[in-house]
């Protein structure tokens, strides 16, 4: 090979690596800040500052906050709803005062003509707890805290989650409301007051996700989906794929936040935090401890939930206890809480079901060909104790010929491992879709 050939080749190599490395993300870690870091952290530093006096609720450093927050979703070509200072509203207290405070909402538009008028909703605690107790040498003692973790971290990923979806707002069919909730730790009274007061198209909202508290991923990230099916399964499907982080799924509700409004409305909530648990530390609640690295890898997992719940099927809500009684007045565990979960053929994951049962003896209904009709059909059963399949049904289906034939082949399913929960067998309740696809021909 001549010098001129070895030349070419040399400079054609150098020139690829330097193209890489002007448009390949650096891996998160202390020697590269993205943008999104960089924003989170001066938005951390606001909401976090003395000057804000703990963004208690009713107060000015809690209007100053929804003053920040509503410039800075407009700063991100985000369409504010409420104006400048939020929404207000007022809370009637025990003792007969009215506390003042407000919600800033925010809206980015679905493209789907048939879902555009259906709406996510993303919210987060606009107040900070403003004090608490604790117990010192036996006294117990009223600490005033402005930690930026509760909630300056999910306010501040709130702002860059709106921001990404913003900027793809193209691959959304639904729509999505931005909200940062006022006097959330006064009993939830801003999620209250938009659900029962503001916001007159309840019945189209399709799911809520809950930011609260996401700034110490070291001590865990964790989503709990109100023991709603759906969410579950979609959380499942979500992290099985490649993703910089993944949430453990928790049956044990964290604290009370604003997914509460949303859970007793019947609306699919999920609730994301990183350890925010009753004996949660608050005397460490410090701008110091918070990891932007980790709460940057949250943020992408997030935004894909968010993209999920934005053009997949409705979630179903569901609670457990509805599914009591179902069986012989004995109670159902959902999937995801068993100690044990279900197995089939020697694994716990339904989507080896699906592999080596449901699609090796399901049967495309000819008609259904012919008509072209394809599509998901969200299918739920049991496992009882002794590992029979029984109680199959449809939870949300796409056709008469297509659900029929899902719940014809997961009813003859050969028996499972049942689930078990302290070391005993329990009834357990799986949903799982079944997916009819039709190729095109060319």
């Amino acid at each position: 090979m001549n010098s001129k050939r070895l030349s070419a080749i040399f400079f054609s190599a150098l020139l690829a690596l330097t193209l890489e490395a002007q448009y390949r993300k650096p891996p998160y870690g202390d020697l590269y800040e993205s943008a999104a870091v960089t924003a989170m952290r001066e938005d951390v530093r606001f909401l976090s500052s003395a000057a804000l006096e703990g963004r208690k609720a009713g107060s000015e450093g809690e209007r100053e906050a929804a003053r920040y927050v509503s410039a800075r979703l407009s700063a991100e070509e985000v369409d504010v709803l409420t104006g400048e200072e939020g929404e207000p509203f007022g809370l009637r207290q025990e003792n007969g005062d009215t506390l003042s405070s407000c919600n800033v909402l925010a809206f980015i538009p679905g493209y789907d003509k048939n879902l555009s008028d259906h709406y996510i909703v993303i919210g987060a605690r606009l107040d900070n707890i403003g004090s608490y107790e604790l117990t010192v040498d036996g006294q117990k003692v009223t600490r005033i805290c402005y930690g930026a973790n509760g909630n300056a971290s999910g306010l501040a990923m709130l702002v860059q989650l709106a921001s990404m979806l913003q900027r793809n707002r193209i691959l959304l069919r639904r729509s999505v409301l931005i909200a940062a909730f006022g006097s959330s730790c006064e009993l939830g009274a801003g999620s209250w007051y938009f659900l029962n007061r503001n916001f007159a198209a309840v019945d189209k909202i399709d799911a809520m996700i809950n930011l609260d508290m996401l700034g110490t991923g070291s001590a865990g990230f964790y989503a709990w989906p109100s023991g709603n099916a759906d969410l579950t399964h979609f959380l499942g499907n979500l992290s099985a794929t490649l993703q910089p982080i993944v949430p453990q799924v928790v049956t044990r509700e964290p604290c009370f936040s604003d997914h509460k409004a949303f859970y007793d409305k019947e609306i699919p909530s999920v609730f994301f935090t990183t350890g925010m648990y009753p004996e949660y530390n608050s005397e460490k609640d410090t701008e110091s401890i918070l990891e932007y690295d980790n709460m940057e890898r949250e943020l992408e997992f997030i935004y894909n939930f968010a993209v999920q719940l934005c053009n997949g099927p409705k979630p179903v809500f569901r609670v457990s206890e509805e599914t009591a009684a179902k069986l012989d007045g004995k109670t159902v565990v959902p999937y995801y809480e068993c100690d044990v979960k279900p197995t089939f053929l020697g694994s716990t994951d339904p989507g080896v079901f699906l592999q080596k049962w449901v699609y090796a003896y399901l049967h495309y209904p000819p008609e259904a060909v012919r008509k072209g009709i394809r599509g998901r059909v969200l299918v739920d059963f049991l496992v009882d104790e002794k590992g029979n399949v029984k109680n199959v049904h449809v939870l949300k289906g796409v056709h008469p010929l297509l659900d029929e034939e899902a719940v014809k082949v997961v009813a003859a399913s050969p028996r499972w491992k049942p689930g078990k929960v302290r070391g005993k067998p329990v009834i357990s309740e799986v949903s799982l879709y079944v997916e009819f696809i039709l190729e095109r021909r060319k």
